[in-house]
């Protein structure tokens, strides 16, 4: 409409020529058309800054203003392209360059200022730090202690770096995984941390602050160790397999293969490292359940045996009564996953005793037949039993205190029953057995306490643990 009428105006009301003014109102045309798209342009952009802005609480006035002039790079920008307009463009020279000059200044002050700012801001931060080192709020979280860490050398953190190859993380989750499935307990989270005052290849393991086991290990290295069924030599340095104290070789990668052939046990650092971690996790697993922990395993299983939980808790026992029977039973290598059998037994004979160390017992006769399984393999079993007149001793020297018991024997008693079990173990290690004392129920604590600082690794089970159908064989017995 504007290109034909126009050319109809200008031939024949403006004197132009055809050519004039086919030209002329094309090109006020396509000018018509572009001036048009301008409100358009507006719109959308006006519409694009009011959703980008719906998250914002103050006006958008303020937020346009902060956005565009908060950078000095936006102002330098602006005040340049407005500068070239005036120079280089047919467009008034005086205005543009007027605000391209204006705004480039505004951008070199910003700029100046925001430097000056970035500048002053490690005082601020170091004066902030002295400022927060001084109050004493900020020393409440070093009393915090890690219920485990794992502290190694600075040889030793590739194999705790993803990075570089390092799965020692995985290994912690699969360690927490297992302890879960074979005691019934939730493991904290381990602590990794790297020590420089330790030995490049040494690392340690804590148990609440206090180091509790330690070992080192050859980065780059395999760890070679004999089975009993090796059948030729490595070359390697000899060394010490940190878990299990067993005599073993750090290897190069290269005699891998020729160690495996020969018939060596090959592993990895990691997998030592993570081994013995595991190893002091069981060993330590009673220290580690807390009556926090307690109360976590209750309530979960709360869900499911509700009228069970009720009937026990809080009428005839408490969580630290539970926590300490749990830990009881932790410390001698026994399962806590079965938590309903263990808190069925203690509420048929809580009732009747406040006794902790006899509710152990009664708990640990529930759980016979998973005793069983772990201490005895097949049908049959040969021990070491207690003669009848040194378990009457023990039952007259248990003495009650409060609610709980201990043993009271003399210094003269006590070394002549160490000394005759240390003569009966050794027999059963010399015939290959494991060692096993039985005895009857009500002293099978008691001597077990007693032997635990000479003898920790001695099982010590009562008739009433052992399956009826396990044929006991008795080929030693302690005598006073």
């Amino acid at each position: 409409i504007n290109i034909v009428a126009g050319f109809a105006i200008g031939a024949t009301r403006l004197g132009l020529t055809l050519t004039e003014s086919l030209g002329r109102f094309t090109l006020l045309t396509v000018g018509d058309g572009l001036v048009a798209q301008i409100p358009a342009l507006m719109i959308s952009t006006a519409t694009g800054i009011i959703v980008t802005r719906a998250a914002s609480e103050s006006s958008m006035g303020k937020d346009v203003l902060t956005q565009l002039f908060r950078q000095p790079r936006v102002l330098l920008l602006v005040g340049g392209v407005m500068s070239a307009l005036g120079l280089f463009t047919p467009l008034p020279n005086l205005p543009f360059l007027t605000i391209g000059i204006t705004l480039a200044m505004l951008g070199l002050k910003m700029h100046s200022e925001v430097k000056h700012a970035m500048e002053e801001i490690p005082d601020i931060q170091e004066e902030a730090d002295v400022e927060s080192l001084r109050k004493p709020e900020n020393i409440i979280p070093l009393l915090q202690v890690d219920p485990i860490e794992l502290e190694f050398g600075y040889g030793i953190i590739p194999l705790a770096d993803p990075n570089q190859g390092g799965d020692l993380f995985d290994r912690l989750i699969m360690i927490r995984r297992q302890i879960a499935l074979e005691y019934g307990i939730v493991v904290p989270m381990i602590r990794l941390r790297d020590n420089i005052q330790l030995n490049s290849n040494a690392y340690i393991i804590k148990i609440k602050g206090a180091t509790v086991a330690s070992g080192t290990v050859m980065f780059d290295h395999f760890l070679a160790m004999n089975p009993g069924t090796v059948e030729g030599e490595v070359q390697g340095v000899d060394t010490i397999e940190p878990a299990f104290g067993l005599p073993a070789k750090w290897i190069v990668a290269e005699d891998r293969e020729k160690a495996e052939i020969f018939g060596y046990t090959v592993v990895d650092p990691s997998s030592i490292i993570s081994t013995h971690l595991t190893e002091v996790i069981k060993r330590h697993s009673y220290e580690l359940i807390g009556r926090q922990e307690v109360k976590q395993l209750i309530d979960n299983l709360k869900e499911t045996n509700a009228t069970l939980v009720d009937e026990l808790i809080p009428v005839y026992m408490g969580i630290g009564d539970v926590q300490k029977i749990l830990s009881n039973l932790l410390k001698e290598g026994v399962s806590v996953r079965d938590l309903v059998s263990i808190l069925e037994a203690l509420a048929d004979y809580a009732p009747s005793t406040k006794d902790l160390n006899i509710l152990t017992e009664y708990v640990r006769q529930k759980l016979s037949r998973m005793i069983t399984a772990t201490y005895i393999q097949g049908k049959s079993a040969k021990v070491v039993t207690l003669d009848q007149d040194l378990e009457n001793l023990l039952m007259d020297a248990v003495q009650q205190n409060g609610s709980s018991s201990y043993l009271s024997l003399d210094p003269v008693s006590s070394q002549s029953i160490l000394n005759n079990i240390a003569v009966q173990v050794q027999n059963l290690l010399q015939i290959g057995e494991q060692p096993i004392i039985v005895t009857a129920p009500i002293v099978r604590f008691y001597l077990k306490r007693l032997t635990d600082q000479y003898i920790p690794d001695l099982i010590v089970l009562s008739y009433n643990e052992i399956e009826s159908d396990i044929d006991i064989q008795s080929v030693g017995v302690v005598t006073i």
